[in-house]
């Protein structure tokens, strides 16, 4: 992709799609891919809106909703022994206090969660994951699968969490137009009338019941779950972190001989803490994943996508399987890809799945081919108004300005911003084609004109008027957004807005170089914004002048207290990832840098006296270097008083011992006379002086 941002946006929308196929039981994608998918956006964006979601949050098979009694949250992942190794130094020396500690090692089943829920030992409810706290009540359908204990021997109320499979042989037996067992189970255990679900079992890994103290250790609960009959995966328990990459070690080697699909292992703390398992996301667990599968292939050919003006390259290779699916095409990004490869048609390729259903072509086989190669042939004009292809590398794209594909595209992603759902592709292509060219012409159309279209009423008519002119006051970053610049999200307008370019006149009057300087932006993206904000000054003044449209004030200062303060993480942090820490300080109108520079405001590290370069440039450039205690303590600061007074200048932190005695506003009661309440506002911004 062009841009970080637009893989941002590309990522979000493959993960709703993924989610919603996944919870109507028709999932497109393993596992693995899924994850990897996730991944790879936390990365990009740690605090995205959609890395929040559990599930589709809504009934899309018409069974009744219910509640768990254990929160169906997500796990951490590691991807690899470097990335569990470090979760389980961070985990010891955090909860470990020097005693050993025992971990409980359990295959992560490919399959679909589900809660048993009992009263008084009587299978009474079975729930799929839903949101996490609410989903689907199949309990029809679970009392037909195997591993469903309708009574148990004891009275128990309470939940018991497992996973839904389908085991190898009945599926390649049976189900064999299936992706995989894991699409198999989760079709079957949505069916309205249950058929098929006799094939499915139910494997249990967890209980729980009001009385928090009624398991103590993982172990013992497993081997209760045995006792009163459940299905239950191999368990081992280990001390050591080498202990548990070895043991992964050996599992990746007979995984494909298991009777199910498993991708990955599942490390707990053999203690139990109820407080950590309620959590949407539990500290004191981690998912173990297996190694990525590749294959290799041979490239056949090339076809380019076209989306707006850009063209991008998909390789067609031969047939090869991957990750329970069968590969045929497989993406390549950009024009600088092809060449950094040396790639050819005929070319021996390594592919692997990075969580697209296209997966990733990633350089050539380590062995040559035997095919005869020739070059690769780069598409020169635009199919729609043969206006010449401008290559600029990570990017072939059409520079026509007035290409109806790009300004189609445009109005597919106003809508789409704006999420007027009644304006779907086929009615905006229709409008399109009826002169509908430009943004604000939608906002002109009337309910007699669009009744005249082909299937559409006046009622309908009406209704999709009423949506398209409804009032709405935007964002200056969502406003931007709507009108499509390459590979420009609202992301990247709230990064330029937190710079100080808050407004529509402000990012006008901006140049190259000023937008340049925001940290992360660059030339190049620079340069595309200020070349749409050119190209679309008529078009965005046209919008607001409809009055529909507005574009919200910008944030007040208090709202922002750290407005034009950056900082730089670096090392390792105990009580938070990075990605959390970064947002924490964004969230208060803070810039994130990822090196020192002359104007960072703090550099944040937990060795502050080490010699590490980071550390000299900063005391070379008398940046303060604090820790990350000190941090937190500030950002508590902060959101303590800001409601009572910006904090405007910002230097340096003499004494973080003193904020401990800064009292939160809610302790001013409102009992307290107005004198009263004066003199403390006035301590306490007397000591925001003394701190800041």
């Amino acid at each position: 992709m062009s841009s970080k941002q637009e893989r941002i946006n590309e990522l979000e929308k493959l993960i709703l799609k993924y989610q919603a196929s996944y919870y109507d039981g028709e999932a497109e994608i393993s596992d693995e891919e899924f994850d990897l998918l996730w991944d790879e956006l936390k990365s990009l964006d740690p605090q995205n809106d959609v890395l929040k979601k559990v599930g589709t949050g809504y009934d899309t098979d018409g069974f009744p909703k219910a509640k768990h009694l254990i929160p169906m949250g997500s796990q951490d992942k590691a991807a690899n022994p470097q990335e569990f190794t470090i979760w389980m130094e961070k985990l010891l020396n955090k909860h470990s206090n020097g005693l050993t500690k025992t971990f409980i090692v359990q295959y992560k089943l490919d399959g679909a969660s589900l809660e048993l829920q009992y009263k008084n030992g009587l299978l009474l409810k079975a729930v799929t994951r839903g949101d996490g706290f609410t989903g689907d009540d199949i309990t029809a359908n679970a009392r037909r699968m195997k591993g469903v204990v309708h009574k148990l021997d004891i009275s128990f109320t309470g939940g018991i969490r497992g996973e839904v499979i389908m085991t190898g042989d009945i599926w390649k037996n049976k189900y064999p137009t299936k992706a995989n067992c894991r699409n198999a189970a989760n079709g079957i255990m949505r069916r309205k009338d249950g058929e098929g679900c006799e094939d499915l079992s139910f494997m249990a890994y967890d209980a729980a019941t009001e009385n928090d103290y009624f398991f103590t250790e993982e172990l013992q609960k497993l081997t209760w779950l045995e006792q009163r009959g459940f299905l239950t995966t191999e368990t081992k328990s280990y001390t050591k972190t080498q202990e548990i990459i070895d043991y992964r070690e050996k599992i990746t080697k007979k995984r494909s001989k298991l009777p199910f699909d498993i991708d990955g292992l599942v490390i707990k703390y053999n203690e139990i803490d109820m407080s950590d398992l309620r959590k949407t996301r539990p500290e004191k667990q981690i998912a173990f994943k297996f190694d990525l599968e590749a294959a290799f292939s041979i490239l056949r050919e090339i076809e380019w996508s076209e989306s707006g003006a850009t063209y991008t390259p998909i390789g067609i290779i031969d047939p090869v399987r991957i990750a329970g699916t069968t590969v045929k095409r497989a993406n390549l990004n950009n024009p600088d890809m092809i060449r950094s490869m040396g790639l050819k048609i005929g070319c021996a390729v390594s592919v692997v799945k990075r969580g697209e259903i296209i997966p990733k072509i990633e350089g050539l086989a380590p062995f040559p081919s035997s095919e005869k190669t020739q070059e690769i042939i780069f598409p020169t004009t635009c199919g729609v108004c043969n206006s010449k292809l401008t290559d600029g590398g990570t990017r072939l794209y059409c520079p026509n300005l007035q290409c109806s594909k790009r300004l189609l595209h445009r109005l597919e992603k106003w809508v789409s911003v704006l999420d007027i759902r009644e304006l779907g592709e086929k009615l905006i292509r229709q409008l399109f084609e009826k002169n509908v060219k430009h943004i604000h012409e939608l906002y002109s159309l009337t309910a007699k004109t669009l009744s005249e279209y082909e299937r559409m009423g006046e009622l309908s008519a009406a209704k999709v008027i009423r949506h398209i002119q409804t009032k709405r006051e935007l964002s200056l970053a969502v406003f931007i957004a709507g009108f499509d610049f390459e590979g420009i999200a609202e992301t990247t307008m709230e990064k330029i807005s937190l710079a100080g370019f808050d407004t529509l006149e402000k990012l006008r009057q901006a140049s190259v170089s000023d937008l340049a300087s925001i940290h992360g932006l660059g030339e190049i993206t620079a340069a595309v914004i200020a070349d749409g904000l050119k190209e679309c000054t008529k078009e965005m003044d046209a919008v607001l002048k409809t009055g529909f449209i507005s574009i919200a004030l910008p944030p007040s200062a208090e709202s922002l207290p750290l407005r034009g303060k950056s900082f730089c993480f670096t090392g390792e942090l105990i009580t938070m990832k990075r990605g959390e820490a970064e947002e924490k300080a964004k969230a208060l109108g803070a810039q994130i840098k990822s090196s020192v520079v002359k104007d960072l405001s703090f550099l944040v590290n937990n060795d502050i006296s080490s010699g590490s370069s980071k550390n000299k440039k900063a005391n070379e450039l008398k940046i303060p270097i604090i820790g990350e205690d000190e941090f937190l303590a500030m950002i508590k600061s902060i959101k303590s008083i800001k409601s009572i007074k910006s904090i405007k200048s910002i230097k340096s932190i003499k004494s973080i011992k003193s904020i401990k005695s800064i009292k939160s506003i809610k302790s001013i009661k409102s009992n307290k006379s107005e004198t009263e309440t004066n003199e403390t506002k006035n301590q306490i911004e007397a000591k925001q002086g003394e701190l800041f």
